[in-house]
């Protein structure tokens, strides 16, 4: 049963969190400037010794970011809201807030397997909140404001970059390709248009 009640708040809620969350992400590197300072290092070294952390911000803030435009793309069509729909949105934030902490570990951990699996182990389970979200709204045409409800082009659409991420996580435990396994998140729009016509062409 879903409440009638505007997601507005709801949709408020996520987005301050998600503020805060991309937010802390730069704080460890504003610590390393007064460590830099006390040291009396150059301050290019701020930048050069510290490249993996910058490299892991950058990563971490394109992916929250990217996470954050497909949930407000999602929600543009919610005209009510389900207490799974809420259940699920809170999981999502909590994976969500919790990526700055393996982003902080790669950091430190650049070639450790573990940090590498809890790294894109977050962002997986983020992933899959956000599928799961998805197939409320879609699911539910009281949630969303698609008529069409579930159709298999937006069941494809939605179930791509969650699939790659499965991919990645397995050839993530591969040394040599380590993080470079994210590289397939580049390919979900090709993947995603190519299952699209396939399934088209045999219905």
């Amino acid at each position: 049963m879903s409440t009638t009640r505007d997601p507005d708040r709801l949709v408020l809620f996520t987005d301050a969190v998600v503020a805060i969350a991309i937010t802390l992400l730069v704080l460890p590197l504003v610590d390393i400037v007064p460590e830099a300072v006390a040291e009396h290092r150059p301050s290019i070294e701020v930048i050069t010794e510290h490249r993996p952390q910058i490299l892991s911000f950058l990563l971490s803030f394109a992916v929250i970011a990217q996470y954050w435009v497909t949930h407000h793309r999602m929600f543009q069509g919610v005209k009510a809201y389900t207490p799974a729909l809420v259940l699920w949105n809170l999981v999502w934030l909590l994976t969500i807030v919790f990526l700055p902490f393996p982003t902080e570990m790669t950091a430190s951990y650049s070639d450790d397997r573990f940090t590498t699996s809890l790294y894109i182990g977050t962002i997986l389970a983020s992933s899959v909140c956000l599928f799961a979200i998805a197939l409320i709204i879609h699911g539910n045409p009281e949630v969303g404001g698609d008529e069409e409800g579930l159709t298999a082009r937006t069941l494809i659409r939605l179930l791509t970059p969650t699939a790659l991420l499965v991919i990645a996580f397995l050839l993530a435990q591969i040394p040599a390709v380590n993080y470079y396994a994210l590289l397939l998140l580049l390919l979900a729009p090709l993947v995603s248009r190519a299952v699209r016509g396939r399934t088209a062409a045999s219905e």
